[in-house]
């Protein structure tokens, strides 16, 4: 079953990065909640040159803060419906997580902040969906908070 899955890993990997920079341009433009937003293929990345000489794609991870209180994050992690909730990456489907509060969650405050993890730090690991209906469950979502 692993060599299987082999066989279709780079079609795979191309369709979840695809997606991921699809969320993402469509995020730079319309996202208005933005506090953070990190992709190796954005300019702003600290790593952005090294990623475009070593990475034929930017993957298919976003991380992001939204610029707003706990409740508002709650209501929008809680808010997804297609978008798994869950600790686990890399899987077929789009999952979201929250390390603060999920796989972080046993370390303390200034351990987590030292590694760049606040309480609104968020990953999507983005799926191979339609990335219409990922965009569409991501926006319903947001519209919870605005």
């Amino acid at each position: 079953m692993f060599s299987k899955s082999l066989e279709t890993l780079a079609v795979r990997m191309d369709r979840h990065c695809k997606s991921a920079e699809r969320i993402l341009n469509i995020w730079k433009v319309r996202m208005t909640l933005n506090k953070k937003l990190v992709y190796p293929f954005l300019k702003s990345h600290p790593q952005y040159e090294i990623a475009k000489q070593q990475m034929k794609n930017g993957g298919a991870l976003l991380t992001f803060e939204l610029e707003v209180g706990l409740n508002e994050d709650q209501s929008f992690l809680n808010g997804l419906n297609m978008c798994s909730l869950t600790a686990n990456l890399g899987d077929t489907k789009t999952i979201v997580t929250h390390p603060a509060s999920i796989t972080h969650s046993r370390m303390s405050e200034e351990d987590r902040l030292s590694m760049c993890i606040s309480d609104s730090f968020k990953r999507i690991s983005v799926g191979l969906e339609n990335i219409e209906d990922i965009i569409k469950d991501i926006d319903q979502a947001l519209l919870r908070i605005k």
